[in-house]
Order: C-alpha cells, then sequence, then structure tokens
C-alpha cells in the first residue's frame, strides 16, 4: 500500500488501484516508489509516500476509540520492548497497538472478545504489513492463562476491562524482568490494577496519567492551545520480578 498526498489530502492506494477524486483520475503504476510524483488526467500532482506507523493509525477501519500514538510511546519506552521480543496483549480493538509493535519487529498475540471486532483488527494487520507478527485471537484471554503460562512473554499489555483479573497471573505469564502496562480510560480501573499487581508481588509499579497539549504559534505570540488538555487516559506499569 501506498499513500497518495496532494497538499492536506492523502488516499491510501495500492499498486493498480485506481483514484477518482475531483483533482481528476490516475491508475497507480504497479512499479510505483515512494518519493515519486504522479499526475491526474488534468494535470494535478500527487505525491507517492510509503505509510508509516501515524499514516496508518489515521487509516485503519476503526471499531472504538484507538489507543493514541502518545500512550504507545510510554508503553514502548518504559517497557523497552524491542525487535524479537513477545507480547501478550488483551483488548485488541482496532489493533493501533498491536501494529505499532509488529512494525517494531515484536511478535504479538493479542485477544479481542467481540468476533467482528477482532476481524476488522486482522483487516488492520493486514493492511500494516504485520500478519505475519500479529496473531489475533477471537476471545477472553483469563479462559486461555492455563495455557499462556507455559510460554513466557516479555511484555503483558492490557487494554480491557478485566484487566486487574489478568494481572494477577502476570507472575505466570512474563519472564524474569519482564512487564506489564495496563490503559485505562478511568481512574477507578487503573487503582484497580495498580492494587493488583501489588498483591501480585510485582515490583516497580507506577501510573500516569497521559496529557498532551499542541502549541499554538502566530504573530500575537505563542502559547499551549486551549482547545483542550489533551487527557487520554491511564497508565499502569509493573515489572514481574
Amino acid at each position: 500500500m501506498i499513500l497518495l498526498v496532494h497538499g492536506d489530502r492523502e488516499y491510501l492506494r495500492a499498486p493498480g488501484d485506481e483514484l477518482h477524486t475531483d483533482l481528476g483520475m490516475l491508475t497507480v503504476p504497479e512499479d510505483v516508489d515512494a518519493g515519486q510524483t504522479l499526475e491526474t488526467h488534468i494535470g494535478e500532482e500527487f505525491l507517492v509516500r510509503e505509510p508509516r506507523g501515524p499514516d496508518l493509525f489515521n487509516h485503519f477501519e476503526r471499531t472504538g476509540a484507538p489507543m493514541m500514538p502518545r500512550d504507545i510511546g510510554l508503553i514502548v519506552g518504559h517497557t523497552g520492548v524491542a525487535a524479537g521480543e513477545r507480547v501478550l496483549d488483551a483488548g485488541t480493538g482496532t489493533g493501533v497497538l498491536s501494529a505499532y509493535l509488529g512494525r517494531l519487529g515484536v511478535d504479538v498475540t493479542t485477544f479481542e472478545r467481540d468476533a467482528e471486532f477482532a476481524d476488522v483488527a486482522r483487516e488492520n494487520m493486514q493492511l500494516a504489513g504485520v500478519e505475519e507478527r500479529v496473531d489475533v485471537r477471537t476471545g477472553d484471554i483469563t479462559d486461555e492463562v492455563d495455557d499462556l503460562s507455559e510460554s513466557a512473554f516479555d511484555v503483558l499489555t492490557l487494554d480491557t476491562e478485566n484487566a486487574p483479573e489478568v494481572v494477577r497471573h502476570a507472575p505466570d505469564l512474563l519472564v524474569t524482568g519482564g512487564y506489564v502496562a495496563v490503559y485505562s480510560p478511568f481512574v477507578e480501573g487503573t487503582r484497580a490494577a495498580v492494587e493488583a499487581a501489588r498483591e501480585a508481588g510485582l515490583s516497580d509499579v507506577e501510573t500516569f496519567e497521559t496529557i498532551q497539549r499542541h502549541m499554538d504559534f502566530n504573530d500575537r505570540g505563542s502559547r499551549p492551545s486551549t482547545a483542550g488538555v489533551g487527557h487520554t487516559g491511564y497508565l499502569v506499569f509493573a515489572r514481574n520480578e
């Protein structure tokens, strides 16, 4: 897949596909390369761009509110997850986190309870080109804990209502030194995850609220945007000893 970009407009297409807009029509060449410029039949130019993580985030089919890039960045930074490692995930949703991790070379096993959501996530993994690295399974992770505990994972990521219950099994699911990362939009779920981590004997339990503000620069001056504080949710991190 490639992106066709004209100003602030962009379209995701595969080689051989056609693009029809008010700017004209063009057919994407089979041998198209990033950096090329393609013209429509009326002479409007489109830049060819290789899709990156943020582009896929914008073009994935959504099945709910996906995890934001700022949250994913904190998960990668705090857990140190790297290429060749194994992540166990629950609450796949749209699959943004799994796709980002897959593109980093991480092998992901992710559980989604809603069968339709799981099907959409599988399609999104194909779009991201990580279907070989991301195994989207339909079901509740709590039903598979015994089988999953036979294989130690490097990181456990949870974005699901029953996260505290799963956290209690973290010592059986993680390698020594492995991390748990729990995302929750509500403080009640966050506190429950913290308490579960402590009860499970996990160490280095930390909680963060993720907030990001845009900056406005104009002739009058520079200041943080007044459009909102940019809160997305809470992240709990803990480590298996």
